[in-house]
This record gives structure tokens, sequence and C-alpha cells, in this order.
């Protein structure tokens, strides 16, 4: 079977979870991906994770999590050696990806426009918290700081002043995903034009991205969105104490919001339009919250289902993870079927491919891994090889 990107080479330059997430995503639908990173200052995931002794050996989860199926190039960018090495195999590829500061290769002579001369087809994509261009481009930042600066924070959490960052990285698996999608749109043009491109995707961006209706809203009639915690303009959509744990519902048109009355025996409470909902909200909670206390999450979770009306119990992480839905969409995978990593499960792609399915079938790899391998594969013989071991440029 053919994966997607078979033959596609893609050089990741990046670090922490946005960029190698975005690689990571074209390394399980077939392409092959090198990761590049200094042998002296490695990516800072690997030092991070639920293992400290996984994080001490540089093998931490959070890296884990996203580095199968990638072979591993240990280069100092600061020597000549690596930088010479690294043009040769930026010649070889269809794509680099890097998160460095924007204008932090350009100083070291591996920009897009010193690239892009040696390798005209080169796809290259610069991913930064504020872009390329703008009077932030030089700054940096992480997740949590663009939940902040973007305004998710301020609209996240229970109206009590104070603001909440989202358990998830979102806004560094969103850019991942984006930054994936941004590739294989300009793979696919490459395919028309012959030229490769430069890509410059923002974190900001992306999370501006994620707030799409509220920018909508307040572009229309300055509407701000404000934190609610769980609570919704209509009181069919939200979360409820049953008696034992919490409820989350979601009648959320006309037709979900009749079901669901009718069904608890409160037809006197069905809407004919929204803005009777949004006038009545007071009420229906009151009766939404006296009834779903009568009875198990877990008994509504199977009322409702029944009844058509979208309806989950909170759950842990840990049992979403057991649920055989779960299992059946094989969404979480295991990169080796023995050996150190095989207790290890990841997740691999949001969909699936009737042709071409997204699987894992190595490892994530140690530092430089594959540095003899891949030196190899660029034409360097084994003195030239313990020349540059010899000068730091390789670990």
């Amino acid at each position: 079977m053919i994966q997607v990107f078979q033959g596609v080479r893609v050089i990741d330059a990046t670090h922490v979870l946005a960029g190698p997430f975005a690689s990571y995503q074209l390394a399980v639908l077939g392409a092959d991906v090198i990761k590049v990173e200094s042998p002296h200052s490695p990516d800072q995931a690997r030092m991070q994770g639920s293992d400290r002794k996984l994080n001490d050996a540089q093998m931490g989860t959070a890296f884990m999590a996203q580095a199968s199926n990638k072979r591993a190039l240990s280069l100092d960018l600061k020597t000549e050696g690596g930088r010479e090495a690294f043009k040769r195999l930026a010649k070889t590829a269809d794509v680099l990806v890097q998160n460095y500061r924007p204008g932090a290769l350009d100083a070291l002579g591996l920009g897009y426009d010193a690239l892009s001369v040696l390798n005209p087809r080169l796809i290259y994509c610069g991913i930064s918290a504020f872009g390329a261009h703008g009077p932030k481009r030089e700054e940096t930042g992480y997740d949590n700081v663009l939940q902040a600066y973007s305004g998710i924070m301020a609209m996240t959490g229970h109206g009590d002043g104070r603001p909440l960052k989202s358990g998830a990285q979102v806004v560094d698996y969103a850019t991942g995903l984006a930054a994936a999608f941004a590739l294989s749109t300009a793979l696919y043009q490459r395919e028309k034009t012959g030229r490769g491109q430069f890509i410059d995707l923002s974190m900001l961006d992306v999370s501006l991205m994620l707030l799409t209706s509220h920018v909508a809203g307040h572009s229309w009639n300055g509407a701000h969105p404000e934190a609610k915690g769980n609570h919704f303009p209509f009181a069919t959509i939200g979360c409820y104490a049953a008696a034992d744990t919490d409820l989350m519902i979601s009648a959320s048109n006309l037709a979900q919001q009749r079901r669901l009355w009718t069904a608890l025996g409160r037809e006197d409470l069905v809407k004919s339009d929204n803005n009777q909902r949004l006038d009545d909200h007071a009420r229906e909670s009151a009766a939404l919250t006296q009834i779903i206390a009568t009875r198990s999450a877990a008994e509504w979770e199977a009322f409702f289902r029944r009844h058509r009306i979208p309806a989950a119990r909170i759950r842990r992480m840990e049992e979403a993870l057991a649920d055989p839905q779960i299992a059946a969409r094989d969404v979480i995978q295991r990169p080796a079927a023995a050996g150190a990593f095989e207790a290890l499960g990841v997740a691999v792609a949001p969909f699936r491919m009737s042709d071409s399915p997204a699987r894992v079938t190595a490892p994530p790899p140690a530092v430089g891994e594959h540095n003899e391998m891949l030196l190899a594969e660029l034409g360097y013989d084994a003195a030239e090889v313990a020349r540059l071991r010899l000068e730091g440029a390789i670990g």
C-alpha cells in the first residue's frame, strides 16, 4: 500500500510541540522525516513528560508523543561543517519546517532565500509565535502565552475574574495541524508549478482561527465573549450535576430541545424559536438542575442516547482512552511491538483514509541516532564524518 507522502523528504528543524507535531503528521502518512537538532542542546521536549527517568534520558513522553517514524540527525548549525551538512540535506529535501525566531536561520545563511537557490523546489515553512512580519516578529512565545495574548484565556473560566488556560495545549497542536495542512497545500501546488515557496505560519494567527465565530461577532457589533464556564446561551446546552457526577448536555437546535423536553415530560418548556429560549433561560436551567440531579450521569447518558440528544458524563482521560469507540478508530497506536517503548501509545491522525491509512512504523529516535546513515546518504565518507565529529558539528 502506497502512503500519501511516500517519497517526500521532510527536514524537521523544529522543537517543543507545534513544529514537531506538524512534521509528525506527514511522517505517519509516509514521509521520510529527518529531525535535525543540536547535539549540545537538543529539542527541549526530550526533557519533558510524565516520567522523570525518561526525561533524564532525553526521551520524555512530550517528545515521544510526536517523534515516531522520524530519523534523527544531530547538527550544530553554529559550525561551518554543520551548516554545510544542512545545506546538502536541503538539496535533497521537498520540505523544510523550522520554528526558530524569525531571521535566526537567515543569519546563518540557512533561510529560505539562500536554500531556495540551492533547491528551487524546496517548500520552506517558518513557524513562529507572532509571524515573520509585524512589530512583534522577533518575540518568542509558547502555547500559554498565545492563549493569554489572543484573548482565549480571558473568555475561559467561570466569570470570577480569574482567567483560565485550556488544559490541553490547543494552540500548539492546532498550529501543528495548520502547518501540516499548509505544507500539503504547497506540495499540491508544486505539482502544478514545479516551484517551492515560503510559508509564514504564526501561532497568533492560529489562535485567531480558533476564535473564528467570536471574531466575526465582535467585528459585527462589538460583542465581546466573556468567561461563562459551562454555561451557554441556551439552557439545554450545559453542564448539570447528576446524582453522582456531572453531565454535559447539548440539545442545541430547536428539534433537539423539543425532543429533550418531551422526553422529560416538560412539554410546557418547548420553544418555537431561539429568542424564546434565550428569554426563558433561567426557568429552563432551574428545571434541568432539578431533574438531572435525580439519576446517575450514566443513566442519563443512556436515556439521552435513546432520544437522540447529544450528552456525555464527564470522564477522566484514562477512562476515555479505554473506551471501545477509541479502540475502534485505531487513533492510538504503539510505535514498537516490543522493546523499550512497547507500552507507549501515541495519537496518530484525526482521520482515516481508505487507501493510505496513517500508521506508526518506527519508534522515536535518540539524539543523532541516524547520523552515520544519513550522512552517508548525503555523500560523506567515514573520514569526513570523523572530521565533523571532531569539530563538534555532529554528536
